[in-house]
C-alpha cells in the first residue's frame, strides 16, 4: 500500500462529476477547499459533490478548508487595464481607496505604512515586481521600483523581515471557518500563521461553534512563522510547508533546507507535516512533469513528510487525472527504496518520551522483528495510529474506528489505512473484532502475524484529549 498520502485541491475540473469520481478512485486521501476563491455557494456545491461521491464508492475521502488568512492585496486599476512599472521610477502605495494607475496603487492593509521603514523591500505578484521603500509619509509609500513589471489588480503584497500587525483571523476567515464547521470539514489549514496566537484564535471559534477537536495545519508562509515554529507546532496539530509564499518572503534557496527542518520537527512531535506548492506545477499545462518535479516530490518522501499536494494541478490545470496519477507512481516508487531499518534507528531517541512512544516504538521493532503484516491500531481519536505512523514502519497501519470523523481524520497520517468498526465494549471485543474487521477485507490472510497496539482505559493514568496508548498484543490470523 501507498504510505504517503495525496492531498488533492478543488476548482473547476472537479464541478464535473466524473472527474472528482476518478481522483477519488485513483489516490486522492484529502479534498482540499481553498477559500481564497469561490463563494460559499461555489464551494458547498463541490462539498456535496465529494460526499455523494466518497458515499458512492465507500471511501473515506477527508475535506480540507484552507483560509485566505491575513493577506495584504493590491486594489483596482483604472478600467481594469495592467500597468507596466519600470526599473528606476518611483512608484506609491496607498492606503486610500482609488483607482491605481503607473504611478500609485492602493492596497488593503491600512497599517502598512506604519510597519515599514525606508530601505525595506516590498514583494508584488509573488515577488515578480520589488520596491524599495525610499519615503513615507500619512498613508503613502512611495518606493523605487527595483524590478519592474506588469502589475494587474487584487495582487498579492509581502513585505520580507517587517512584522506586521495584521489581525491572526479576519473577518473572511471568521466566517469561512463557521461556513465550513456546518458542512462537517475535517481539517482547516491556517493561511500565514505568525504565531500560536493564531491557532488559538481559530480554537477558541471552533469551541464556540461546538467543534472543538476539528484539527488545525499551521501553514508556514513567512519568516515570523519560522522564527515561532517552535510554539507553532506545540499549539498546532500539524503543519504545511507552504512553499509558495515561503519562498517570496525567504530567499528561495533557503527553502530546501526549511522543507527538511520543518518536516524533522513535525516527526520529532508526533505531528503530521503536509509538503505543498508546484510539485508538478508544469503539469497544469502539460502531460508530463520536468524530471526535476518529480525529484522534488520523491525527496519529499525521503524527508518523511505524510502528504503531498496538488494546486493547480487539479483544481483548473489541463491534465488532474494524470498528474494525480503521476503522483502516485513516483511516491509508489521512492517507497520501494526506503531503507526501513534506518528510518527506526534514527527514531530510537523519540521512544523514551513517554508511554505512547514506548508502546509506538515497540510495536513497529516487533512487527520489524517478526515480519508482521500489519500493525492494527484501534482508537476512538486516532492518536494511537498518529504515533506509531512516526516510527515509519515497513508493515502497513491499519486504524480500526468506530467513529466517521476520526476515519477520514487518519488520512493524513503516513502510512495508515482507516478501517470503520462497530462501538467496542471490552479489551477483547477490540482485539478480536479488528483482527476479524481486517481478515474480512483481505487486508491479512490466515497464517500472517499482526502486532495490536491501542490504549486500554486505565484508573493509574492521567487521561487527555487523545488518550494513553499502553497495550501491545501479537497475534496470528486463523
Amino acid at each position: 500500500m501507498r504510505k504517503t498520502k495525496i492531498i488533492c485541491t478543488m476548482g473547476p475540473n472537479t464541478n464535473d462529476r466524473a472527474m472528482m469520481k476518478r481522483l477519488a478512485e485513483e489516490g486522492m486521501n484529502i479534498a482540499r477547499f481553498n477559500f481564497s476563491h469561490g463563494s460559499h455557494e461555489e464551494q458547498k456545491g463541490r462539498m456535496d459533490l465529494l460526499k455523494s461521491v466518497r458515499e458512492e464508492i465507500g471511501k473515506p475521502i477527508a475535506i480540507l478548508l484552507d483560509t485566505k488568512g491575513p493577506e495584504i492585496r493590491t486594489g483596482l486599476l483604472k478600467d481594469g487595464k495592467k500597468v507596466k512599472l519600470e526599473a528606476g521610477e518611483l512608484f506609491t502605495l496607498t492606503t486610500e481607496e482609488i483607482e491605481g494607475d503607473a504611478r500609485k496603487v492602493s492596497i488593503t492593509y491600512d497599517g502598512l505604512a506604519e510597519d515599514v521603514e525606508p530601505g525595506k523591500r516590498i514583494l508584488i505578484d509573488d515577488g515578480l515586481i520589488e520596491l524599495e521603500v525610499k519615503t513615507i509619509s500619512g498613508s503613502e509609500i512611495t518606493c523605487k521600483v527595483l524590478n519592474g513589471g506588469e502589475l494587474g489588480e487584487r495582487k498579492g503584497v509581502n513585505v520580507p523581515n517587517v512584522p506586521v500587525r495584521l489581525p491572526a483571523l479576519t473577518k473572511k476567515d471568521r466566517e469561512d471557518i463557521i461556513f465550513g464547521v456546518e458542512q462537517g470539514i475535517d481539517f482547516i489549514a491556517a493561511s500565514f500563521v505568525r504565531s500560536a496566537e493564531g491557532i488559538l484564535e481559530i480554537r477558541a471559534l471552533l469551541k464556540e461553534c461546538g467543534a472543538p477537536y476539528i484539527p488545525i495545519i499551521a501553514k508556514i508562509e513567512n519568516a515570523e512563522g519560522i522564527k515561532n515554529i517552535d510554539e507553532i507546532i506545540h499549539c498546532a496539530d500539524g503543519i504545511m510547508v507552504a512553499r509558495g509564499d515561503l519562498g517570496v518572503e525567504i530567499p528561495a534557496e533557503k527553502v530546501p533546507y526549511l522543507q527538511k527542518m520543518l518536516i524533522k520537527k513535525c516527526n520529532d512531535n508526533y505531528k503530521p507535516v503536509i509538503t505543498a506548492t508546484q510539485m508538478l506545477d508544469s503539469m497544469i499545462r502539460n502531460p508530463r512533469p520536468t524530471r526535476a518535479e518529480v525529484t522534488d516530490v520523491a525527496n519529499a518522501v525521503y524527508d518523511g513528510t505524510d502528504a503531498v499536494m496538488l494546486s493547480g494541478e487539479t483544481a483548473q490545470g489541463k491534465y488532474p487525472a494524470e498528474a494525480l496519477q503521476m503522483m502516485v507512481h513516483i511516491i509508489e516508487n521512492t517507497e520501494k527504496h526506503l531503507d526501513y531499518d534506518v528510518l527506526l534507528e534514527k527514531a530510537q531517541e523519540h521512544r523514551k518520551k513517554g508511554i505512547s512512544s514506548a508502546i509506538g516504538y515497540s510495536s513497529v521493532a516487533t512487527a520489524m522483528n517478526l515480519s508482521a503484516k500489519c500493525i492494527i491500531t484501534p482508537s476512538v481519536t486516532g492518536a494511537t495510529a498518529r504515533v506509531v505512523s512516526k516510527f515509519k514502519p515497513k508493515a502497513d497501519i491499519i486504524g480500526v474506528t468506530p467513529c466517521e470523523e476520526t476515519l477520514r481524520r487518519m488520512q493524513i497520517y503516513w502510512g495508515v489505512t482507516p478501517v470503520k468498526s462497530i462501538e467496542y465494549n471490552t479489551t477483547e471485543d477490540i482485539c478480536n473484532d479488528a483482527i476479524d474487521l481486517v481478515t474480512a477485507k483481505r487486508l491479512v490472510e490466515p497464517g500472517d502475524i499482526v502486532v495490536m497496539t491501542a490504549g486500554i482505559p486505565s484508573p493509574t493514568i492521567k487521561k487527555s484529549r487523545d488518550g494513553v496508548t499502553n497495550m501491545m498484543r501479537i497475534a496470528v490470523v486463523e
